[in-house]
């Protein structure tokens, strides 16, 4: 039997390995750092799946015949581009995507089509190692918090406990349960929806129940992980914080884990029995293993020096050099400061007083902030806004400005009603920023936020990626800060008298910060 790892296709990967450790050295060292975290432990386990799924298809392999094909550098100069994005619009996300489309390329220039076809799925699940982007994930976490509490109140309350919800903090009279990151269900989300797909990949079926299968792990995950919350509130009453911490804890996260993969398994049992397969053809997803060697003809395969010289990946090899080189160029990006230091921020706004309030180090080393503003404003009335400035003297990958829309959720806190309005910002312009209504039990409190992003008044942060890219190329920064302000609302109080206080507090406060915000264009 043919080998299916040769001499001359080690010795493209030895040469692959050395541009890519160039360009994806601190890629690669985030992606490791974020594996060993409790949602993505599961990561681990993918390269050897892949190399399992790799060796199942030995001799179909190794029957297939390389052809070299210059088709492989579509995926490889998207790779680069995607590079490029990730790099200077500070995404990790991207930058995972690009090698492994330089691999997809590579290989396809190597080996040909034909070939890459035949392992064609576990080069895709590789893509299940790639954590989401930040935003992606931050969002995913919080709906899933909240959708796990208002399952898991509803099973609470069949069980005939006095339940209810306030965001993500369940009350149950005689205690209160807050379902933080690690309740959300996500390390059980992404793996279970990995095994899925790999209990799809073996099921011999149509193509609708494996895509059923699939599907079908998302809802399970989430129930299940809501059962689990549920059982949490049913026997703190009986064991006390036992109950939600240690061993138990973690236990009742694997015997939930077990019980989604159960039912998975269930209902592919059921899906075989009363929905047959009429087709009458034998599918076959495992290995060709009634291929005998001798029927693998050596057609196709380069001879000689062709065996080690392939101009196409040689092609792929000098793009990713001359991109290694490249970035160095335009990695060092300017770290632009404030014009003054926050500390120097006046304690007086118009008609407010403010009172500062220091940040725990715990959320600075988080957010990675250069400087921040956080304090109480007051008018004589007694109306309150709390102000939050943050700012970013360079994003990159890993530190760049979040949104309130993923932390504010939080500790029981909903925000509802999201919009954009438009208010003027007392240096004769007038501003599109978010809006939104903060609601946890009877208390109200109105957030306005936006992002001073080099002059630019920003809303998401998509926008804030896309300049991000841009300027670090025409500008060669990306400095950047978030503005976030908050006022709570009387009991009876329209929202129209917060919307106008908060108009009116920016009339004010905006034009003193732009005196300690750098401003836009080159420095």
């Amino acid at each position: 039997m043919r080998k299916v790892v040769s001499l001359p296709l080690l010795v493209g990967c030895l040469l692959f390995l050395v541009p890519a450790l160039a360009m994806y050295h601190g890629t690669t060292t985030y992606l490791m750092r974020v594996w060993s975290t409790d949602d993505f432990t599961y990561s681990y386990f993918i390269p050897l799946v892949v190399a399992y799924l790799i060796w199942e298809k030995r001799i179909e392999l190794a029957c297939e015949p390389a052809y070299r094909t210059w088709a492989g550098l579509l995926p490889a100069l998207l790779g680069i581009v995607l590079y490029w994005m990730g790099e200077l619009g500070g995404e990790f996300t991207i930058m995972f995507i690009s090698l492994w489309l330089l691999c997809v390329g590579s290989l396809w220039s190597i080996l040909g089509w034909r070939k890459l076809r035949v392992i064609a799925f576990p080069v895709i699940l590789v893509l299940a190692m790639v954590p989401p982007p930040n935003i992606l994930y931050s969002s995913l976490t919080l709906r899933l918090k909240l959708i796990s509490s208002q399952i898991g109140v509803q099973i609470l309350q069949w069980w005939g406990l006095s339940a209810y919800r306030e965001g993500n903090v369940i009350d149950l009279g005689f205690t209160r349960l807050q379902v933080v990151d690690a309740c959300s269900g996500l390390r059980y989300f992404f793996p279970l929806i990995v095994l899925a797909i790999l209990l799809a990949y073996f099921f011999k079926g149509p193509l609708w129940k494996k895509l059923l299968i699939v599907a079908s792990a998302i809802p399970v995950s989430i129930v299940t992980n809501s059962m689990r919350i549920a059982s949490v509130g049913i026997l703190y009453q009986f064991m006390g914080p036992a109950a939600a911490e240690g061993f138990f804890h973690d236990f009742s996260g694997w015997f939930i884990f077990m019980i989604s993969l159960g039912i998975i398994l269930l209902e592919m049992a059921v899906l075989k029995r009363i929905v047959p397969d009429r087709s009458g053809i034998s599918q076959t997803d495992g290995p060709v293993s009634d291929i005998p060697a001798a029927a693998c003809s050596g057609q196709g395969q380069p001879t000689g020096l062709l065996r080690f010289v392939w101009p196409q990946f040689l092609i792929i090899l000098l793009l990713m050099g001359a991109t290694a080189a490249g970035v160095q160029g335009v990695s060092n990006r300017e770290h632009i400061p404030l014009n003054k230091p926050f500390s120097e921020f006046p304690d007086t706004v118009g008609g407010w007083t403010a009172r500062r309030i220091t940040m725990e180090q715990a959320y600075l080393d988080e957010l990675k902030l250069n400087d921040y503003l956080l304090a109480d404003f007051r008018n004589s009335r007694g109306d309150v806004i709390n102000c939050y400035v943050a700012f970013n003297d360079l994003q990159s990958k890993g530190k760049a400005s979040h949104s309130p829309s993923s932390c504010l959720p939080g500790s029981g806190w909903e925000l509802k009603d999201p919009d954009k309005v438009s208010v003027t910002d007392g240096v004769g312009r007038t501003i599109t920023i978010n809006r939104a209504m903060m609601v946890m039990g009877n208390e109200r409190r109105l957030t306005y936020y936006w992002f001073n992003q080099r002059g630019r008044i920003l809303t998401d942060l998509y926008q804030i990626k896309l300049y991000n890219l841009v300027d670090s190329i025409g500008l060669n920064r990306t400095d950047g800060a978030l503005i976030r302000l908050i006022t709570p609302l009387g009991e009876n109080e329209p929202p129209a008298m917060a919307d106008g206080r908060l108009a009116e507090f920016i009339k004010q406060f905006n034009p003193i910060l732009n005196r300690f915000l750098p401003s836009g264009g080159k420095m």
